[in-house]
């Protein structure tokens, strides 16, 4: 016996020897469909799959990948896979992998697992399985009718719409689609089905509503269930494009999955009841007028239990005919509350009013729990995002109001509105609630990737985070605005100026694909485009706005291997293009007539004191300069996508232009361009319009004039920030961002530090908005030059990147790191008189040439001897490389 059970062992280790050799190092994790985790209802039937890979080994690789496919859990097997085994297939990519299983439909949903094979052949585990499912993609998907409650034109209600249904069968999948025109939050049996606020995001309703999708399926039960829609109006304001009177209104679908076949249960009628819900709406979304909610607190649902809405009055809904417009799937990641915090101090302002200190602007909410009221108690909460000259709240700006019903307990809370700010000010309230009763909500859409910089210089350190805050506190709703408190609007402009940043400390993708359809959405049959997306009204800019259609999604393609925009919007780039051509003079472009949609005709924009931003010739060398930028990403864009003679026809047009450019605004007496102001002497250097002998002057001439007409400060807004930073990176001026980024008087980013910001301003003297997108791009400088991460164009998504960090005088170590579409990319180095240090970990899927900044004598990576070379080509892994000096 004692040698059958040595056998046995003897075959047991065997086996798990066999076992562990044929297994890799590789994990799998991160799957998304269509850079979603497990998206409910994707707006298309050929999704693309991502996964990310980890290992411990140095060097690893993916060299193959297996997908499956199928209908049902059970199935997922390769045997039983009813959509798609991919088999094995030789590849090294694992981002944007293209379904090409059989047909999907409306309404489908399926799961997915991946598996792939390392450089040695070795296969991983097979990953968890996710889940994806289709949406409603066709109007004849629709039963549901618009509904909404009958308003008065005085009264801007927030009804709750109600339903009591019947559910026979709880299926394995029970899928409510929701397509509200306005904000929406759903109940069912009592409970809230999401803790997702403010949806849907953003859409241009002349021309798209946006449909959101949960899964209900853990609140229903066998029998009765009721069902509750509270809407709010949101964006959706009377007399914009699209709107129809009267609204918010809703259209909602409950779909049953139950052995593999779907039904509709439910869906919003002439058979739903509304009642008002004790939330009103102010304002009418135009700039400065974005008013508030008043809350009613004796009309307040208690809960939304059977028990309270059946004390409730309730009315017939209004059934509502929508004009012909596009209904999609939400392809953005929903709001959600990010962070909460309490003020830091409160002063009495007057009798009966206390204003309260944030402790910092933010984008959001507010929760006040109140002392005992009087009922009928007229609580006025205004807000304000910065304090007048003397310390005085600016009042009459944006407000709520709270009217008691004079019970224990009293909580005021937003809703359907929000508010952009940092000091509070509580009026007709004896009592000062506590700083721990007053509560601050953070919101914004709820994307990943956070990235991080730290360095030396405590001062970098401020104005890095006070960057990558503001960025925060712009981007709720699906897109990226101005400044949430006065406008709320996607401009172009303050987009172009901050995307490079954004997107390096972010994972943007759903954002921008959601942001970019509105701008495709917005344009004009002739090829014009506005200033803004969504497109409510007239707003002001420039071509820099207008062309943001072709660079962000250039800039996604590049920072995030995704190419959808680029393939997808290309013909509105090129139909915008020819709208440029129509107002070209002799090759160059100039000022177009203000529209119905857009005004202004604007060059660099929010200029400090003393520059004339209007001056003909640098509007015309800035615009000029942009269209060239354009010409030449749209030859990159061109070549991505295959198409040799538009390649050709834009690298003719990009030459031909940057000719006229040097020509017409080059003095060469004074080694100058247009108005000798920084953005105009970078500009044309930035796109190639300087020739090469003249490189050298016009840089110094850039030098001289920075330290003699601006004393070393950075002289430029919100188009010139953007352009001189990329022109820095690029030419390893790093001393020379940084010698403007230490100075501590007007203008500067540490003269709004020192004056009390915590999110950048509109204007380098805080005039209009302390909130704002107008100075973001600085950001990337501190990624790309001292962190040393540089994207490589011609392998996108980080596929391979640069790591090549610019040394300052003054500052001895950085550390950063950023979310890449293959996890986590790590930089980090420390420079003494005798050596050079550089920490590298690079994610699996992505390779890493470095080029060190320092000349070495010796090099040693992970403790063993180098050649010395100050470029060095790193697989995957972690690196400790260490030069001597």
């Amino acid at each position: 016996m004692k040698s059958i059970y040595s056998n046995v062992l003897i075959v047991l280790l065997f086996s798990v020897a066999i076992f562990c050799c044929s297994c890799t190092s590789l994990k799998i994790g991160g799957l998304q469909c269509e850079k979603l985790s497990e998206p409910l209802s994707i707006d298309n039937v050929s999704p693309r799959f991502d996964w990310v890979l980890s290992s411990n080994k140095q060097g690893t690789k993916q060299i193959a990948y297996q997908i499956l496919v199928a209908s049902d859990k059970e199935y997922l097997s390769e045997k039983k896979a009813d959509l798609w085994n991919s088999g094995k297939v030789e590849s090294g990519t694992s981002n944007g992998i293209l379904y090409q299983g059989h047909p999907l439909t409306s309404k489908s949903f399926s799961y997915w697992k991946v598996r792939v094979w390392d450089e040695e052949g070795k296969v991983s585990a097979w990953s968890k399985p996710a889940c994806f499912g289709v949406g409603l993609l066709f109007p004849d998907d629709w039963s549901a009718q618009f509904i909404g409650m009958t308003q008065t034109e005085e009264r801007m209600e927030s009804p709750l719409l109600r339903k009591t249904f019947y559910c026979n069968t709880i299926g394995e999948k029970m899928i409510f689609h929701v397509n509200s025109l306005g904000y929406h939050e759903v109940y069912v049996n009592g409970s809230p089905i999401s803790d997702a606020v403010l949806s849907p995001a953003v859409s241009q309703f002349d021309k798209r509503s946006l449909i959101v999708t949960y899964d209900i399926t853990r609140f229903l039960k066998k029998g009765s269930n009721e069902i509750v829609i509270w809407l709010g109006k949101g964006w959706y304001r009377d007399g914009l494009p699209g709107v129809v009177k009267g609204g918010p209104f809703v259209r909602a679908q409950l779909e049953c999955k139950d052995h593999g076949k779907w039904t509709t249960v439910l869906m919003t009628d002439d058979t739903w009841l509304a009642s008002e819900s004790g939330y009103v709406s102010t304002g009418n979304w135009r700039p400065h007028q974005f008013g508030g909610e008043v809350i009613t607190a004796s009309e307040l649902p208690s809960d939304l239990t059977v028990s309270s809405l059946n004390s409730r009055k309730w009315e017939k809904v209004k059934v509502v005919y929508m004009p012909t417009h596009k209904a999609t799937p939400q392809m953005v990641e929903l709001n959600r509350i990010q962070n909460k915090f309490h003020p830091v101090s409160c002063r009495a302002a007057q009798d009966s009013s206390w204003i309260y200190d944030m402790g910092k602007n933010f984008t959001g909410w507010t929760k006040i729990k109140f002392p005992t009221l009087s009922p009928g108690q007229k609580i006025r909460i205004s807000y304000c995002d910065f304090l007048d000259e003397k310390g005085q709240f600016r009042d009459g700006l944006y407000e709520d109001y709270y009217i008691a019903s004079g019970k224990e307990g009293e909580c005021f809370v937003n809703k359907f509105n929000y508010h952009a700010f940092r000091y509070l000010k509580l009026t007709n309230l004896g009592q000062a609630p506590a700083l721990s009763d007053i509560t601050g909500c953070l919101i914004h859409t709820d994307y990943s990737g956070k990235a991080s910089f730290s360095c030396s210089d405590e001062d970098l350190n401020a104005i890095h985070d006070m960057i990558e805050y503001t960025f925060r506190c712009l981007t709720l709703g699906g897109y990226m605005v101005d400044c949430p408190q006065i406008e709320r609007l996607g401009y172009g402009g303050d987009g172009n100026a901050s995307t490079q940043t954004v997107q390096t400390m972010f994972n943007l993708t759903p954002l921008y694909m959601n942001w970019m359809q509105a701008w495709a959405d917005c344009m004009r049959d002739d090829g014009g485009m506005p200033h803004t997306a969504p497109n409510p009204y007239m707003a002001g800019g420039g071509p820099y706005w207008c062309g943001f259609i072709i660079t962000a999604s250039w800039a996604t393609y590049v920072n995030y291997g995704d190419s959808r925009l680029i393939e997808r919007y290309y013909p509105y780039m090129q139909r915008w293009l020819d709208y440029v051509d129509k107002y070209s003079v002799k090759g160059l472009l100039k000022p177009w007539p203000n529209t119905d949609y857009r005004n202004w005709y604007l060059g660099d924009w929010a200029t400090p004191s003393g520059i004339d931003q209007t001056n003909s010739l640098s509007v015309d060398v800035v615009n000029n300069c942009f269209i060239s930028n354009c010409y030449q990403t749209m030859c990159k864009i061109a070549d991505v996508l295959g198409k040799e003679q538009d390649k050709h026809t834009y690298t003719v047009k990009y030459k031909n232009l940057n000719t006229l450019i040097h020509k017409t605004f080059f003095n060469d007496p004074q080694k100058s361009y247009a108005t000798g102001t920084q953005i105009d002497l970078t500009y044309p250097m930035l796109v190639g319009a300087t020739p090469e002998e003249k490189l050298s002057d016009v840089r110094n001439t850039l030098f001289r004039v920075t330290e003699e007409r601006f004393n070393g400060h950075l002289s430029t807004g919100l188009v010139g920030i953007p352009v001189i930073t990329e022109w820095a990176i690029k030419n390893n001026q790093a001393d020379f961002i940084y010698g403007m980024l230490k100075k501590k008087d007007y203008p500067g980013y540490l003269y709004m530090l020192n004056n009390g910001a915590t999110t950048t301003w509109e204007h380098w003297n805080g005039e209009r908005s302390h909130i704002h997108n107008c100075y973001n791009g600085i950001g990337s400088w501190f990624y790309q030059a001292l962190g040393g991460i540089i994207t490589d164009e011609k392998n996108p998504g980080y596929r391979h990147v640069f790591i090549q960090p610019q040394l300052v005088k003054g500052i001895s170590w950085v550390n950063v790191s950023k979310e890449i579409p293959f996890g986590k990319l790590k930089v980090k180095w420390e420079k003494t008189n005798s050596s050079f240090m550089l920490n590298l970990s690079i994610p699996v899927g992505c390779e890493a040439t470095v080029v060190l900044p320092v000349k070495a004598k010796s090099i040693s990576i992970n403790g063993e001897k180098s050649h010395p070379s100050q470029q060095l080509h790193l697989q995957s892994g972690h690196y400790h490389i260490k030069c001597v000096l």
